[in-house]
């Protein structure tokens, strides 16, 4: 052959960690047994049994989205694609979209928008605040979009668009498609896609569904879903063509070989999701991530984002000036095996509360190799107040650790 083989491959047992790290961090997540059979299966991507898989993933995803006639897809990709296949399906060359830029991700749903070359306004909001409903009925009255983007959870600044409803009432009563992003919130906190009018949802597995990355879920109202049908330009983008995905998802044909082990994937995250039941698990989420948030503070360390504008399911916690979050991160890596995120551009790091994350074993053990990572590197916190704050916190609004 004119290239050889290549030498000196090292095997995956040679690079991965002997101890798996604890995912702790903005995602992926760790993912439950079943999870993880499931995508250690391969099955052809058409015929019977895969139409049978699909109609349960589609209903079960109707109660995460909680629709009743939400068209649902899923995308051979990851939030992203699925942020990615909404902007190109709703939004028309030319048109005008309003985005709610409160981070990372909400900016890149405006960038998104730029790229299939709409007139895009940015709504940049302050700094560690919710998007105020007033302001962006204010800038819809202004510029009139036929489109808003907006995230429901910032996973960059770790903050929460609480007033999501409130905003999308405004933005129906001007005609204009809502396109949110819950990839870090859905299964985590309420949302109500027919109550709350939204036009697009979507979703990556990888965080609050406890799934695999590279597998996503897209809803779309039947507004929405008659503005994709009745467009008569042709979308630059074929495998995000929410015409051609249909031929999947809804008439048992050929789009493109369909992830088969992600799609079983995500049928047992959402399986699990829909045992647990929604309530239970938005319980679970807002007691777990609380009570660590109540350990952090306890330790002496100070929240990113104040209460009412705070994102529950990724907590931002501020470095003190005296520890680089490099060195941080890499110690609880590697003395602790487990991992957490840096920012992407405050001084901050971020702990995860997404599905599996959730588990009172696990948020005692980052808790302590948290604090303890920061006695090491010569920042003294009271690490037995925040397990002691951590421990109260579960008993006192009594954390059920199920399923």
């Amino acid at each position: 052959m004119r290239i050889k083989s290549p030498q000196g491959i090292l095997s995956l047992d040679n690079i991965l960690p002997e101890e798996p790290l604890l995912m702790m961090g903005a995602g992926p997540v760790p993912i439950p047994a079943r999870v993880a059979a499931a995508n250690g299966i391969v099955i052809n991507h058409l015929g019977d049994t895969m139409a049978q898989i699909i109609e349960q993933v589609k209903l079960m995803s109707r109660y995460a989205f909680q629709t009743e006639t939400g068209h649902i897809l899923g995308v051979a990709g990851p939030g992203s694609a699925a942020m990615e296949m909404a902007v190109a399906n709703l939004v028309v060359p030319g048109s005008k979209v309003l985005s709610v830029c409160n981070g990372f991700f909400s900016n890149r749903l405006a960038e998104m928008s730029e790229r299939v070359e709409a007139d895009v306004v940015k709504l940049v909001v302050e700094e560690g605040k919710s998007a105020d409903p007033a302001v962006v009925a204010q800038y819809i009255e202004q510029h009139q979009p036929q489109v808003l983007t907006i995230v429901q959870g910032e996973t960059s600044s770790t903050v929460c668009n609480n007033e999501l409803a409130a905003i999308a009432a405004v933005a129906k009563s001007h005609n204009c498609l809502v396109i949110v992003d819950a990839v870090c919130t859905l299964s985590t906190m309420e949302f109500d896609m027919d109550k709350w009018g939204i036009d697009a949802v979507i979703t990556g597995g990888q965080k609050g569904l406890s799934c695999i990355p590279g597998v996503s879920l897209i809803g779309f109202s039947n507004k929405a879903w008659q503005h994709i049908q009745g467009r008569t330009d042709q979308l630059r983008h074929w495998c995000l063509d929410a015409n051609l995905a249909d031929q999947f998802w809804y008439k048992k044909s050929y789009h493109y070989t369909a992830p088969v082990s992600g799609i079983l994937a995500i049928h047992e995250a959402l399986r699990l999701v829909c045992t647990e039941t929604l309530k239970t698990r938005f319980d679970r989420h807002l007691r777990s991530s609380h009570a660590l948030q109540a350990g952090i503070e306890a330790m002496g360390l100070d929240l990113y984002v104040k209460p009412e504008s705070r994102l529950n399911s990724v907590v931002g916690i501020r470095m003190p000036k005296d520890v680089e979050s490099k060195q941080l991160l890499s110690t609880m890596s590697h003395r602790y095996k487990v991992e957490i995120s840096g920012s992407f551009g405050a001084n901050i790091v971020r702990i995860g509360q997404m599905g599996e994350q959730c588990r009172a074993h696990n948020l005692f053990r980052t808790l302590h190799a948290f604090g303890a990572s920061f006695n090491l590197l010569g920042q003294k916190l009271d690490l037995p107040a925040g397990m002691a704050a951590l421990e109260s916190s579960l008993d006192q609004h009594g954390f059920v650790d199920q399923i």
